[in-house]
């Protein structure tokens, strides 16, 4: 079930309708997902809500279930405006027998905000053999045509150093995954205008902007396997550039004339912000908690990513519903992203990242790989931990130290369920739009999201 609804916040808007987070007396456990079936309310204990808490109970549900064998629903992913049942015929009903799997509404204070129709759980699983971009990219060939031509416009300026210095990470080989998102949301939302060009275009002018700083915060030497701006051309012209291409960002969300867009886009900008001094303000603290990890990448990479599929629900007039819908896809794609991120500068080399291995552990950055190692250690572990972290243990020697105790601890493994984990949250956000070419490209897109580390 959904890994958020152990917060505070939403125990208490569970508690105005009755239900009360319990099984057989017990606060769950992710072992019981087993016993999970669609019945919310109706002072029943048994059988109803099984929340995992954050990231950290992903482990034991996946030690202690065989993941195959059941429907999992991630409430969070699916619009409100959808009643959610297992059929008859899942493989729950089947495995735990179907009295105990029927169909039910939501509570009564709800019913008057759902539609008629009825979602059946279904899975898709992440595994497909060697996913690829290829599908995204051929949907959306046409209008990525139509943004690249807006971008190369954009990015002119009569200061030869701008569209030189830009151009360098513009062409640099990135995969606009961003942009990508924007228009197969309009393909899968069957958007016929044009006004998603120059949003997408907006879209990766503020990735491409961000990812100058951070080159500059970070010290980065690599970026997409060529030297980075700053490196070229020093730290003060690729922040200047930078903001640049993010003024011209707001030149073209304003030209589009939506102020609810202008809210989203201005919003995500704000919070990727934010992610990148939370990141730099939690650098080299060994005691960095799950919880704030997850703010971090929600905010640094999540909120574009969900911006950037949301802003096509709004230029297409898409019910709310369909708009957070596009929105859960985008942010638990985002998170997957980085986790899958987070775990390669631990398991991969610099020819394949496109950056310097290492990186990560040199700056002191407690990602996910980190905690998990950190958290599982013996003393002399913690203490190297510490020592890494904080910047006394930074050759090459101590990095593959580093790679070991991640490796022995199942660190690596864990943080790449993990993104599987997000992932399939994605998939299961779209469940409810039609089939078709437009879906299937991004399931799949969100499979090599996932596959990049293998």
């Amino acid at each position: 079930m959904a890994d958020h609804l152990v917060d505070d916040e939403a125990q208490e808007f569970l508690g105005e309708f009755g239900i009360e987070l319990r099984l057989f007396g017990q606060m769950p456990q992710p072992v019981d997902l087993a016993l999970f079936a669609a019945r919310i309310g109706g002072g029943q204990a048994a059988g109803r809500l099984v929340p995992a808490d954050r990231l950290r109970h992903l482990e034991p549900f996946g030690e202690q279930m065989d993941q195959r064998g059941i429907d999992i629903v991630d409430a969070l992913a699916i619009p409100v405006q959808y009643v959610v049942g297992h059929g008859r015929d899942s493989p729950s009903a089947r495995r735990y027998g179907s009295s105990n799997l029927t169909r039910q509404g939501l509570p009564s204070p709800m019913l008057a905000v759902t539609a008629a129709a009825q979602m059946t759980a279904t899975i898709h699983r992440l595994g497909t053999a060697q996913p690829s971009l290829e599908p995204i990219m051929a949907l959306v060939t046409g209008d990525m045509n139509a943004v690249n031509a807006v971008i190369l416009d954009r990015m002119q300026s009569d200061i030869p150093l701008i569209p030189e210095l830009a151009g360098h990470l513009i062409a640099g080989g990135g995969k606009r995954m961003r942009p990508m998102l924007t228009l197969s949301s309009a393909r899968l939302i069957g958007y016929t205008g044009t006004r998603h060009h120059r949003l997408a275009a907006a879209v990766e002018f503020i990735h491409t902007a961000t990812l100058l700083h951070d080159d500059v915060v970070d010290g980065s030497d690599l970026r997409r396997g060529k030297r980075t701006a700053n490196i070229i051309w020093g730290n003060p012209a690729s922040v200047l550039v930078g903001d640049f291409l993010f003024s011209r960002s707001f030149e073209l969300m304003v030209e589009d004339g939506s102020l609810k867009v202008l809210k989203i886009l201005s919003n995500a900008s704000a919070v990727i912000a934010e992610g990148e001094v939370n990141q730099l303000t939690a650098a080299r603290r060994v005691d960095l908690g799950e919880d704030r990890y997850l703010d971090i990448i929600n905010a640094k990479t999540a909120a574009l990513f969900a911006a950037a599929c949301r802003i096509s629900a709004v230029v297409a007039e898409c019910p709310d519903g369909e708009e957070a819908a596009l929105d859960a896809y985008g942010r638990n794609l985002g998170i997957a992203f980085q986790l899958v991120d987070d775990a390669i500068d631990y398991v991969s080399d610099a020819g394949t990242m496109g950056k310097d291995a290492g990186d990560d552990f040199r700056e002191g950055k407690m990602t996910l790989p980190v905690i998990l190692a950190y958290a599982r250690g013996d003393a002399d572990d913690r203490k190297f931990w510490k020592d890494a972290m904080e910047g006394r243990r930074d050759s090459d020697d101590d990095f593959a130290h580093a790679i070991d105790l991640v490796r022995r601890t199942r660190a690596v493994d864990d943080t790449l369920a993990r993104a599987r984990h997000y992932g399939q949250r994605a998939i299961d956000s779209i469940g409810g739009f039609a089939s078709g070419k437009a879906k299937d490209a991004m399931v799949e897109a969100v499979e090599f999201a996932v596959a990049r580390a293998y």
